[in-house]
């Protein structure tokens, strides 16, 4: 795979940093995540294919080991909020000294500089700092936050696992490792682009859920079926439109013209009332292969089964029988293996990976005893 033979650090976290991980694992990456000890049960749902390790950082015997870890790997992923690696002396100017090629992520919410540097946060803050959560939402409503996707996931780990590339990538030819400030406000608004960049075309100047592409145009929208589904529109062209009107059984002398904004209420209107003629599979059996840009709203339960992700493999089940998007995107030479194991219990491989990485048996022994480690290959056998 892509990323074979590159060892990354992960320091627990939530969303955003596990997912950068599960990118890197996915393609590759050997992926280590730092758990702390005594933890009863992981919330990072996005552990395939990646190893645990339990470590105590209360103590600096810990700190110890998880610094000789670091300084061994390609890669550093810490979540954690300004200053606090600082602190257990595993900051990137201490690491990079004893390991000059070490790749350092830093992902956190509005970066490692600026007033907010330190503050807590979660997706919607970030989002709203970005200035897209001020576009998102239909008319006359407050402003919506779509899930935690745009910052935590987009702005996040996928920008972020970027950067780490885009780090081993440069790498290759300087032979040094840098540090990445990954911050999730700007991650989202670079994301975004489009939005800033499209203003001049008049696509967003008008109020939130009133533009073409937020909901304001019946033509880009969803759209509830006879049988209490949904199918999502997205005829935007002429010649799309023209096909959308046709596979309706409308007669486009009878509507408003497609770009009459004033009308789109109307125009609206007479959608509704027609999708709500059919259940969601008849409208298949009309609109499949034409051009008029339909398609079901699919539940996660039924992405498995439709033809169209069935025949490229979209999805897959793991040995839990939980259903995941395959990794993406395609490679033809060295695509992504994504793990169908369970996820690893915490503190699973502590002992093999610090075998790995140098340290005696007696020393993880005394590690163990002591209460600075944590090992589970028992409860990983049960």
């Amino acid at each position: 795979m892509a990323l074979t033979g590159v060892r990354v650090i992960e320091l627990a976290g939530l969303a955003p940093a596990p997912f950068c991980g599960m990118i890197l694992s996915d393609f590759g990456a050997r992926v280590i995540r730092v758990d702390r000890t005594k933890v009863a049960m992981t919330v990072d749902t996005q552990a395939r294919g990646k190893q645990s390790v339990a470590l105590n950082l209360k103590s600096p015997k810990a700190v110890a080991v998880l610094k000789r870890l670091c300084v061994q790997s390609d890669v550093v992923l810490e979540p954690y909020r300004k200053g606090v690696m600082e602190k257990m002396g595993l900051g990137p100017e201490d690491l990079l000294k004893e390991n000059p090629r070490l790749i350092y992520a830093r992902l956190t919410g509005y970066g490692q500089s600026g007033s907010y540097a330190r503050a807590a946060g979660h997706d919607i803050n970030y989002l709203a700092m970005s200035g897209l959560l001020s576009m998102l939402g239909r008319s006359s409503e407050k402003p919506y936050a779509p899930l935690n996707l745009v910052a935590d996931f987009a702005g996040g780990g996928l920008m972020c696992a970027f950067g780490i590339v885009l780090a081993l990538l440069e790498r290759s030819r300087s032979g040094q490792g840098q540090i990445i400030d990954a911050s999730m406000v700007e991650g989202a608004a670079y994301v975004g682009s489009f939005m800033w960049k499209s203003r001049s075309l008049g696509l967003w100047n008008r109020p939130r859920g009133e533009n073409m592409l937020d909901s304001g145009a019946p033509f880009y929208d969803t759209y509830c079926t006879s049988d209490g589904k949904y199918v999502a529109v997205g005829a935007i062209e002429p010649q799309f439109y023209e096909e959308l009107v046709r596979g309706l059984g409308l007669d486009d002398a009878d509507l408003p013209s497609q770009m009459s904004v004033s009308d789109w209420p109307q125009l609206r209107q007479t959608f509704t009332q027609v999708f709500a003629t059919k259940t969601q599979a008849e409208w298949g059996r009309i609109f499949d292969g034409t051009d008029a840009c339909v398609t079901p709203v699919l539940s996660l339960d039924d992405v498995l089964s439709h033809p169209h992700n069935q025949a490229r493999g979209s999805f897959f089940k793991d040995s839990q029988g939980e259903i995941s998007p395959r990794p993406a995107p395609v490679l033809s030479r060295s695509p992504a293996e994504a793990c169908r194991s369970r996820d690893p219990f915490i503190g699973e491989h502590t002992r093999a990976v610090l075998k790995e990485y140098g340290f005696e048996q007696a020393q993880i022994e005394q590690l163990l005893s002591a209460g600075i480690i944590e090992c589970n290959e028992a409860k990983a056998r049960l």
